[in-house]
């Protein structure tokens, strides 16, 4: 369990925010002809430099959990974990569904889509009849409002 000093530095960048959206507020409501200043600096200029003081490198890797390529120097490791892609995401699926972060309900539902397209023509199959089912949903909804 971490302590309140360690609980402020991660969540440093947003009780920063909090503080300067509070502070342009208050501003604002008040009347002041200063809050847009405070608006801008504390957008543009306090809230970057604590995200910097702080180093928060957790964000950078959630992007990449999520398959997000922000650095393009990582080109060629995910080529390289291609294979092991789907263990990933198994694994992923299990660390969001053991933080709380999905209901029994949605880690079942998630976990027999990912269990069906294990291989590209196994998701080529999964998206058509996805497809399939759409429109048969769309026809028979137009069926239902020529009967009306």
């Amino acid at each position: 369990m971490s302590g309140p000093a360690e609980r402020l530095r991660e969540n440093a960048v947003e009780v920063a925010s909090l503080l300067v959206t509070g502070l342009w507020m208050a501003a604002l409501f008040t009347g002041q002809e200063w809050w847009w200043a405070a608006l801008i600096v504390g957008y543009v200029v306090v809230i970057p430099i604590v995200e910097i003081a702080v180093g928060d490198d957790e964000g950078e890797e959630s992007d990449r959990e999520w398959g997000w390529p922000w650095d393009e120097s990582d080109e060629d490791e995910r080529r390289s974990d291609a294979a092991g892609d789907e263990d990933d995401a198994l694994a992923t699926l299990r660390e969001r569904y053991a933080r709380g972060e999905l209901t029994d309900e949605q880690f079942e539902r998630k976990l027999e889509r990912l269990l069906e397209v294990e291989t590209i023509e196994d998701a080529s199959e999964h998206v058509e009849r996805a497809r399939e089912q759409r429109r048969n949903r769309e026809a028979e909804g137009n069926r239902a409002r020529e009967y009306e």
